[in-house]
């Protein structure tokens, strides 16, 4: 079982940064590969980035390649997403995840967070 709370959304104008944090508890959050996810008003949620369970490998969507970093610290159960260069386009509230590999290859998140709000003004 983990838990997860995400914090450190907020306003702020296009092009400024955020660093949005997730907090895990539960003794096998390093088993665990870590995504974020974002919904915006009216759309479907969507997949940002994601990091697996070593840390050693990141994935992240095309809309926010080069402008967004996910990273993860072991030793405090948290993991980040580094947000740069926002644009209007990036507003919506952002899910923190925690999932696994299946054996057809793609992730199952099977815990989420409560999520936090992200707004980019023009």
């Amino acid at each position: 079982q983990v838990q997860l709370v995400e914090s450190g959304g907020g306003l702020v104008q296009a092009g400024g940064s955020l660093r949005l944090s997730c907090a895990a508890s539960g003794r096998t959050f390093s088993s665990y590969a870590m995504g974020w996810f974002r919904q915006a008003p009216g759309k479907e949620r969507e997949f940002v980035a994601r990091i697996n369970w070593s840390g050693g490998r990141t994935y992240y969507a095309d809309s926010v390649k080069g402008r967004f970093s996910i990273s993860r610290d072991y030793a405090k159960n948290m993991v980040y997403l580094q947000m740069n260069s926002l644009k209007p386009e990036d507003t919506a509230v952002y899910y923190c995840a925690a999932g696994a590999l299946t054996s057809a290859g793609s992730y199952k998140y099977d815990y989420w967070g409560q999520g936090t709000q992200v707004t980019v003004s023009s």
